[in-house]
């Protein structure tokens, strides 16, 4: 007996931002006190605060919804060909492949999107997973949201070469 099944994917739609939004928030209150302040924190989840602007942003990207037996658990989006802007996993999930299946399929995509590479501005709490998937620190960066200071790590992983056109596989 399957205890973890693989997570599904499926596009985002915008009946999703209010979902999405929620999985933000808990996200970050849960997730990252050990590397930001609470103020730090509030000002990061704020970014949800409005479900329609935080939709109209993840409808804008290339945004791919995780869910376990048919609930959301967690989301990704990518921006343009080769960035990810945003993953995001509920709290109550970590652990059972959400980020991992989700980054595996942005980075496909890029890659039938043409990117030779994926960047990620990634939080101190999730550089850790990225480094273990093959991402590379770049640079140190520090931005500020709402009158807060909170850091990050550029980060950048050089995708397989798409294989040629008729190629067996």
């Amino acid at each position: 007996m399957n205890v973890n099944p693989k997570p599904a994917l499926r596009p985002y739609l915008p009946e999703d931002a209010e979902i999405a939004a929620s999985i933000f928030v808990a996200s970050i209150e849960q997730l990252t006190s050990d590397d930001y302040s609470e103020a730090q924190q509030e000002a990061w989840a704020s970014a949800a605060d409005d479900d329609e602007k935080f939709g109209a942003k993840l409808a804008a990207q290339l945004t791919l919804i995780a869910t376990l037996g048919g609930a959301p658990v967690g989301f990704a989006s990518l921006e343009g060909a080769g960035h990810i802007d945003m993953l995001f996993v509920h709290p109550d999930f970590v652990g059972q492949r959400v980020g991992a299946t989700l980054i595996d399929a942005l980075e496909k995509l890029a890659g039938a999107r043409g990117a030779q590479a994926l960047t990620v501005d990634a939080s101190d709490n999730a550089a850790e997973f990225f480094a273990k998937r093959g991402y590379v620190a770049t640079q140190r960066n520090t931005v500020t949201i709402n009158g807060e200071w909170l850091a990050n790590t550029s980060m950048k992983k050089t995708l397989a070469e798409p294989a040629a056109p008729g190629a067996d596989q």
